[in-house]
């Protein structure tokens, strides 16, 4: 998110504070020299600027092979776009709601620092469109959107709509070169409806961004290396769906969502008390492995000291460190690098990011008529504001669990290029929601309560050539000893991707010591 330095845009009250140790250290933690280190001799020192997921990540793998790990966060709170709250006395996750289970990462580090017992499956997967005024049941037999056979959208699509689909067959090869828009390559195979209507809406769930400007390579891989190996289209879609790469479900999933142990094969798991405790489980983890985490601590400036070494820069001191995990959005990032790579800072700082409000509303149980499924999303070609609704006690049933006697959704609104939206008066937020919600659905009921979280430059942009743009960064910053990147303009925007992200950040930081610096990678 942009914002000074590694600030995120949602603060909340209260400052994360460290005891002390036997060492010269202060009671937060740090060195009295302002070097980082935790008494322990093995390691290297290591900084991990940012505290979002991405960095938690970093810090607990760096923490758990043994170096001695300093995080910093800017603002006020841990944990970046992932937030838990509460409304009307019932815990509600105020930022990402679901990890994508099919991906490793986020259920295991759920698991690794103690939330293993609280993961859930959703309670229901069961999705709807909102199209020309009607709730139509989520089409089965597409990857994100894009359909292996007309007779899926039927219902959704107009017959022409359909027609035009099933032509895909007949059209020679397009050539689609290192990267196109998924919103263009798909109109141009089987026209603009199966965009505007399913493409467009899934992809925006997930990334608040224009399907005729997002990388196909970078938000469906899978369908983008089928696309230069199949002749057509469909065939493409077939070739994924053959290989299990995608289904129906993880792509709605996804959109309502924000884009192990007791799961069996769900796609999507939650967290008993929300998402948003899995950045606290992590912190207290770093902190119990002999790690330090600071709030409230942006960094200004990085030096380099010497060959291998680096300074992170603060108001109150310089931290002192033999290796730097750079965890910030693009925008800080960029900043913090104009000196050091400025190639990379020029790409970075040209990462775009949408912003998006989350509009959550409790009503009593007993005002509300049955709703269909877990929630809804909406195709912008129809002009309504939000552009997506999760029926929160259907879908998790840890909600209905805490607050039987409510009912708690949330709206999204707010799409790339449309801050305007996001800036409405709280008031205009719930009231905009309410009747589009009243139109969709047929609610009629007051909430008893109301919460708007607003998410200023929360999500990345991934226009065509967004890769290797990011590609170019990393090469760069690989000629700079002793500094990782990571987070979610890089590699992807899911929880997963991100602590993925974080991870591989912290493996190079890791291999890269162990010559350096003999017997790190081990604990002591």
């Amino acid at each position: 998110m942009n914002g000074p330095m590694n600030a995120n845009a949602q603060r909340t009250d209260g400052r994360t504070t460290d005891a002390g140790t036997t060492d010269a250290r202060t009671t937060d933690g740090r060195t009295t020299d302002g070097r980082v280190g935790d008494g322990r001799a093995a390691g290297p020192r290591v900084v991990v600027i940012g505290g979002g997921i991405s960095g938690l990540a970093a810090a607990h793998r760096l923490v758990t092979a043994g170096a001695r790990v300093t995080l910093l966060e800017g603002s006020d709170r841990l944990g970046g776009k992932l937030l838990a709250g509460e409304i009307a006395g019932a815990p509600v996750d105020l930022g990402a709601e679901s990890l994508l289970a099919r991906r490793p990462e986020a259920v295991a580090l759920a698991e690794r620092v103690g939330l293993g017992d609280r993961l859930q499956a959703p309670a229901t997967t069961t999705a709807s469109v909102w199209s020309r005024g009607t709730l139509v049941p989520m089409p089965k037999g597409h990857v994100m959107g894009v359909p292996g056979d007309g007779r899926a959208v039927e219902g959704l699509l107009s017959a022409e709509a359909v027609a035009r689909i099933g032509r895909d067959l007949a059209l020679p090869p397009t050539e689609i070169g290192e990267d196109v828009a998924i919103g263009a390559y798909v109109a141009e195979r089987m026209g603009h409806e199966v965009v505007d209507r399913l493409v467009e809406p899934l992809l925006g769930g997930v990334y608040a961004g224009d399907a005729y400007r997002i990388s196909m390579r970078a938000a469906v891989p899978a369908l983008f290396a089928a696309a230069r190996r199949h002749p057509t289209l469909t065939e493409a879609v077939r070739a994924v769906q053959q290989a299990g790469a995608a289904t129906p479900s993880d792509a709605a999933g996804a959109a309502t969502g924000l884009g192990g142990t007791g799961l069996g094969a769900a796609v999507f798991a939650g967290v008993r008390g929300g998402v948003g405790t899995l950045p606290g489980a992590v912190a207290d983890a770093i902190r119990a492995a002999g790690g330090t985490v600071l709030t409230r601590t942006p960094v200004t400036e990085l030096r380099r000291t010497g060959p291998d070494g680096w300074q992170a820069v603060t108001q109150e001191r310089t931290y002192t460190a033999d290796a730097v995990v750079l965890a910030t959005p693009a925008t800080p990032a960029a900043a913090l690098l104009a000196a050091h790579a400025p190639t990379a800072s020029t790409d970075l700082g040209a990462v775009e990011y949408a912003s998006m409000a989350l509009v959550t509303l409790a009503f009593r149980r007993a005002d509300v008529a049955a709703l269909p499924g877990s929630g809804f999303l909406v195709p912008p070609v129809d002009g309504h504001t939000i552009k997506a609704s999760t029926f929160s006690s259907q879908k998790w049933r840890w909600v209905t669990d805490a607050a039987p006697d409510l009912f708690v959704l949330r709206t999204s609104v707010g799409r790339h290029g449309e801050e305007e939206q996001v800036h409405r008066e709280e008031a205009d937020l719930v009231d905009v929601s309410l009747r589009d919600l009243s139109a969709a659905t047929g609610l009629a009921a007051r909430p008893v309560a109301a919460a708007v979280t607003r998410w200023i430059g929360g999500l990345p942009q991934y226009p065509v050539g967004h890769l290797a743009r990011m590609e170019r960064v990393r090469a760069a910053v690989a000629s700079l000893p002793g500094l990782a990147l990571a987070g979610a303009a890089y590699e992807g925007v899911g929880i997963p991707a991100c602590i993925a992200s974080g991870s591989r950040a912290a493996d190079e930081i890791i291999a890269t010591s162990k010559t350096t610096h003999p017997g790190a990678g081990h604990s002591s």
